[in-house]
């Protein structure tokens, strides 16, 4: 073999060489890669929360005060070990409670169920607790996929304050005919303006509302009235139930709410009931959502 042709030989060699090393750095950086994206690779997790919110300045995050988003994002950015915020179906007020609750958060944190669950209980105060946890789709959105809410309202009718949650019923020491309230409430059913029933710092763009159901029961001393709409103005719930009162009461008849829903007008509708006895109890979703239910509540309340 000539000189000339050792030289073409061993400029190929080295050309396969250089090829083979290429091919094999392309791998490394694709299996790098692929590395990175698995590692930055996120998850959408939805939590079922149930909270006490008497000791809470409502559940919205907020500078120098106690609020239930704050305790449950640093709960549960424990158990992912990196900074996680949380986002909810409704945004309760101070005082306000919840037996179902919805949030949703991201993270690249791979966790058990029993560490969203159990893990993020165990950094909690005893008075927020996860209930269920799902990994959900990425289009899922606490707030924004919801199609409904439901509030239940107990009142404590009695003459006596009560001892035993005190901090879970409104207390009213009238009495209050609650099949009355029952039939004047049914005028709010459908789609309305809800004028009346809106607290004046509302920031939402429409008073319009639709509600879907409402029922006032009583079980012995207890009052509930049970509301469920797509979505609620601010105080909607607790002035409704502030005017249902004075109906009860006998200080206003059956007629008056209708009246109220026409006026829209808040200052003609009786006070804002107190926060005490105020449960947001559900939260409905699209069932390709597949999210798991559990008891209402709160306590001996059936689910009907």
């Amino acid at each position: 073999m000539s000189e000339l042709e050792l030289a073409q030989q061993g400029a190929v060699v080295q050309q396969d060489n250089a090829v083979q090393k290429d091919n094999a750095v392309q791998k490394d950086n694709v299996a790098q890669q692929d590395t990175t994206v698995a590692e930055t690779a996120t998850l959408k997790i939805a939590l079922g929360i149930e909270y006490n919110g008497s000791r809470y300045f409502g559940w919205q995050r907020q500078q120098e005060v106690t609020s239930v988003q704050a305790c449950l994002e640093a709960a549960v950015s424990k158990v992912a070990n990196e900074p996680i915020g949380v986002f909810c179906a409704g945004r309760t007020d101070a005082g306000v409670h919840a037996t179902g609750q919805v949030v949703h958060f991201v993270t690249t944190a791979v966790r058990k169920d029993a560490a969203w669950t159990m893990g993020v209980n165990s950094h909690l105060p005893p008075d927020i607790a996860v209930r269920w946890v799902k990994t959900v789709d990425e289009d899922f959105h606490a707030r924004f996929s919801a199609t409904a809410r439901r509030y239940r309202y107990i009142i404590f009718n009695h003459r006596y304050r009560p001892a035993v949650l005190a901090q879970g019923v409104t207390h009213c020491h009238m009495p209050l005919d609650a099949e009355k309230m029952e039939q004047a409430a049914q005028c709010l059913l459908g789609e309305n303006d809800f004028t009346s029933f809106r607290a004046v710092q509302c920031q939402s763009r429409t008073p319009w509302r639709n509600v879907k159901h409402i029922k006032v029961t009583r079980h012995g001393a207890y009052i509930v009235v049970d509301i469920k709409a797509n979505a609620f103005v601010h105080h909607m719930v607790r002035n409704i139930v502030g005017s249902l009162i004075e109906i009860g009461a006998g200080n206003q008849d059956i007629n008056w709410m209708a009246e109220l829903l026409a006026l829209k007008d808040r200052s003609r509708a009786a006070a804002t009931a107190k926060a005490e006895g105020l449960y947001l109890v559900s939260v409905d979703y699209p069932e390709h959502f597949a999210l798991p239910s559990a008891p209402m509540g709160p306590l001996f309340l059936a689910d009907d």
